[in-house]
């Protein structure tokens, strides 16, 4: 799919131009996370909820279903999420086999003294799918799409990362460095975008999108979220190799008018608030009755 996002964002023009409310998102990495299912077709494992195998164990024991599994991911280790290398899987979080956390399909099979090609790879998929499933970095973006992704006027930045907590698992370091890696590395560096048009697309492009009316602009009558940084020096330090590390360039971090990070650490203020959308309505739960005892 490399160099196919010219297509991609032509579909996003054509919709617009139709009077679809369509956007985008973005995080600026070469490389996606997700679960290791997504290299399994999804009829293989419909039924199972995350982590459980129960009606995939039950496929793979017929003989025909089970040679169109393992077809169906070979094509997608290949065409997909794969493109044919096993060092392009990476894995993030994998309960079954924690010290491959960090490290990549093509080490597992080396690890278990297997030759690490395609047909391997569909093995392992298998086995890691039923012993718990994995979380997975798949480095398979090229770097054109992702410059010319992010330059769309309907494009803005999000991390699609999860909660992570410091030192446990082997996150995409996306989870810690998205933003600062746009100001660092596309705005500094590369010159992709303006300062300007990259703090619009991560502030106040939002906001509008999500209807929140007083956050994403620094104006009277706003809530004071500030992310007060240096042009100069503002950069992620989080890497594929080592996740766990903030980024630099940042001195001072505002929370509902309240500092909440400066030159002498993070102070546990609890200032964020629930953000709801205006359409939000409140659910009244009927109360609780209480059976008495006579």
């Amino acid at each position: 799919m490399w160099g196919a996002s010219e297509k991609s964002l032509a579909l996003v023009d054509a919709a617009r131009a139709r009077g679809l409310d369509v956007m985008i998102d973005q995080y600026p990495y070469t490389a996606t996370s997700t679960s290791l299912r997504v290299l399994i077709p999804s009829w293989a494992v419909a039924g199972d909820a995350a982590g459980l195998s129960g009606h995939f164990a039950q496929r793979l024991k017929d003989p025909a279903q089970r040679a169109q599994i393992e077809k169906e991911i070979a094509f997608n280790l290949l065409n997909d999420r794969g493109g044919g290398d096993l060092s392009r899987i990476q894995f993030s979080r994998f309960s079954w086999k924690p010290s491959l956390d960090g490290k990549t399909m093509h080490d597992w099979a080396l690890a278990e003294d297997r030759t690490p090609n395609v047909a391997t790879g569909v093995d392992l998929v298998i086995q890691g799918e039923l012993h718990g499933g994995a979380s997975c970095i798949y480095h398979v973006l090229a770097e054109e799409d992702v410059e010319r992704i992010m330059r769309h006027p309907q494009t803005m930045i999000a991390s699609d990362g999860r909660l992570s907590q410091p030192g446990k698992d082997h996150p995409h370091p996306r989870a810690y460095g998205t933003f600062p890696r746009v100001l660092g590395e596309y705005v500094r560096e590369r010159k992709t975008l303006t300062l300007t048009q990259a703090l619009y697309k991560m502030t106040g492009q939002p906001a509008r999108r999500l209807g929140l009316t007083d956050r994403g602009r620094i104006e009277v009558g706003c809530y004071a979220d500030l992310a007060l940084f240096d042009p100069a020096t503002v950069a992620a330090q989080s890497t594929f190799e080592r996740p766990h590390q903030y980024p630099i360039g940042i001195p001072y971090v505002i929370v509902n008018g309240r500092v909440t990070f400066d030159e002498t650490g993070y102070h546990d203020l609890r200032a964020g608030r629930i953000l709801r959308s205006p359409a939000y309505t409140p659910v009244t739960l009927a109360p609780t009755v209480t059976p008495k005892v006579d």
